[in-house]
């Protein structure tokens, strides 16, 4: 049996994976451990946050599933940092943990081109330095021309609570132990890391009363633009806020040789912005106190989530803990929290395309690559599934530059930084941010999307519609003027706005801070048009000159960008490099100059010497011919 694409493991990355080679006309199978864990959630059941929120927007616009599936399943969604800047304003939905998982499975179901094996991979086959297919648990062998690796959490995974480490994947699934060695075969470095979840507790053991709610926002607000309608907020369903109290840190204090992250059985490295209750109180003794959020999980369940609780502490110790949390004082624990350590691989060891360097047609994606959070596996997944494909049409692959998007700075930090705990995503990972926004998501990725064949034309060309629209808008209002007449003054005065002493363009008033566009409307005694064409427009108006010094920042980088290093450049024989940056440029083997600059220990003396030798060096296949 063969197939064009095999993609091992059935998670955020893996269905994003399959779903895209799929529909780019290759013949996918889809290896999972078990069909009803296809895209399960089994740590928090939410989608997006600060950055994150935008990376599913991304997905959407390069063609993926996660953002539809989200708002069909949402049971609260708001928009982040609303009050502040549109560089760092990102959706967070709550999702139902059961109903997700099932319309994608469905999604895998109806998808042509794509067929499903519940079995566990014991072995990547390779034949002279190239991927040819797997070996499954049985010992049977399928053939592919490439293979997309997305085991996340569970290869040689153990669960951890108390002194107990127990061989097994998350939720007691099973752990795949040999593929960790077939990659060890290959060559692969790998790292050992560690996650955790928190306690879950029955809905009607909560004393709500004690807590604060927390509402989702009003506004149809939705991951996908092709999304017509959400859940409204009259239906949506409430997050409760509570802290931890001086008694939850004196039992933590008082066990924490029980732990296992604080007794020694735990060997993984920790997430490092997803630290468990134990290790927040160790860390952080000035805190008198750490928010717990409690969010449901699904409506179909009598159970809901603690968020900030999650330890591997003993289940009698869990108890203790959850009791003293105001209004949980008599909550019911209906699963206890875990952690889990896994292997995963050194991303080092891939190209910007996810593909590994020494196997051809090998790729990989998700948490297997050394990250956290169920968006940066699902857009690793479709980024591997997309280059994936344009290997096997033989064209060049995707890939998306730090200032194009919050994926380009995921892959990029992964294979240039590589990983010591597990990667998330943050809003200050990205130094083009105020590029990189909520809003513009599609400007930015949708013609790829439409170029790689996951976006119809009819998305695109009313895409195109709207684009123009809003460029007409920011040109339009630049006509109108505005005097200092009195009846315009009172009207700013009496909206709290400063008045205007000169003649000015719609333009310029709307670039004021406070002003909007509806106060322009107001004023004029105009109707400028859709909502969504003026929220785009104000941000270009208000933020236009950031915008521009942003953007001349990104085409200075793109000539580092534009500057390729040889596959067969020679470091070892440019004697004025410090020692630290020779060894870790023979490890990334950057690809261009802008790239070396990134990697940690390279100084900018190292990447002038390099420039240098680029300039003045010639090349052949044993490396470097003199200057």
């Amino acid at each position: 049996m063969t197939y064009d694409v095999i993609v091992i493991g059935g998670g955020h990355s893996g269905v994003e994976a399959a779903l895209a080679t799929a529909r780019l006309n290759n013949k996918t199978l889809l290896v999972m451990g078990n069909f009803d864990r296809i895209a399960s959630m089994p740590c928090n059941p939410s989608i997006g946050g600060p950055a994150k929120g935008i990376i599913v927007r991304e997905i959407d616009a390069l063609g993926g599933v996660m953002a539809k599936v989200s708002d069909q399943t949402l049971l609260q969604i708001k928009m982040l940092n609303s009050s502040k800047g549109p560089a760092v304003r990102a959706l967070r939905a709550q999702i139902d943990k059961i109903k997700y998982p099932k319309a994608m499975q469905e999604l895998v179901r109806n998808q042509e081109n794509l067929d499903t094996l519940v079995k566990l991979v014991d072995e990547i086959i390779v034949e002279d330095g190239k991927v040819v297919g797997v070996k499954l648990e049985d010992n049977s062998i399928i053939n592919a021309k490439v293979v997309i690796l997305c085991t996340g959490t569970y290869q040689s995974s153990k669960i951890l609570v108390g002194h107990t480490a127990i061989s097994s994947g998350p939720d007691n699934e099973k752990t795949t132990s040999k593929l960790s060695e077939s990659l060890k075969s290959l060559g692969f470095k790998l790292k050992r890391l560690k996650t955790g979840t928190p306690p879950r507790i029955k809905k009607d053991s909560i004393d709500y009363s004690k807590t604060i709610p927390q509402t989702g926002d009003e506004g149809n607000l939705k991951f996908s633009d092709e999304t017509e309608s959400v859940r409204p907020l009259s239906e949506q369903l409430a997050c409760y806020l509570t802290y931890t109290t001086p008694l939850t840190h004196e039992i933590i204090d008082n066990n924490l040789d029980k732990s296992s992250m604080y007794s020694g059985i735990v060997e993984g490295v920790g997430a490092r912005y997803c630290p468990s209750i134990e290790d927040k109180i160790v860390r952080f003794r000035d805190k008198e106190r750490h928010q717990i959020f409690i969010e449901p999980e699904s409506e179909l369940l009598d159970e809901m989530y603690i968020q900030g609780l999650s330890t591997s502490m003993p289940k009698d110790v869990q108890e203790q803990l959850v009791r003293s949390i105001p209004g949980l004082e008599n909550a019911v624990i209906t699963k206890y929290a875990y952690a889990i350590e896994y292997d995963a691989i050194d991303p080092q060891q891939l190209k910007h395309n996810l593909e590994a360097k020494h196997i051809d047609g090998l790729f990989f994606a998700g948490q297997v690559n050394g990250t956290s959070g169920y968006e940066e596996a699902a857009c690793q997944g479709l980024m591997a599934g997309i280059n994936a494909s344009l290997k096997l049409q033989g064209k060049e692959p995707l890939i998306l530059k730090r200032n194009e998007a919050y994926t380009g700075v995921l892959i990029d930090d992964l294979i240039t930084k590589g990983v010591k705990d597990p990667y998330r995503l943050l809003t200050s990972r990205a130094e083009y941010r105020l590029l990189l926004r909520h809003d513009n998501s599609e400007d930015r990725l949708l013609k790829y999307g439409y170029e790689i064949g996951l976006v119809s034309k009819e998305r695109y060309e009313k895409h195109l519609e709207k684009q123009a629209k809003v460029k007409e808008l920011v040109e339009k209002v630049k006509e109108y003027k505005l005097t200092p007449k009195p009846e315009i003054n009172e009207y700013l005065l009496n909206n709290n706005l400063n008045v205007i002493n000169e003649k000015i363009s719609g333009y310029e008033f709307l670039k004021r801070p406070a002003n909007t566009f509806k106060d322009l409307e107001n004023i004029l005694n105009i109707d400028l048009g859709p909502e969504d064409i003026k929220e785009k427009a104000l941000i270009e108006i208000k933020y236009s000159g950031y915008i521009e010094k942003a953007n001349k920042e990104a085409k200075k980088m793109e000539l580092m960008e534009n500057r390729k290093i040889p596959k067969d450049f020679n470091y070892d024989l440019i004697h004025n490099l410090s020692s630290e940056a020779r060894e870790k440029l023979k490890l990334v083997k950057p690809e261009t100059l802008s790239q070396a600059s990134r990697i940690s220990g390279v100084n900018p003396s190292d990447v002038a010497i390099i420039l240098v030798w680029l300039e003045k060096a010639s090349y052949d296949v044993k490396g470097i011919k003199g200057v």
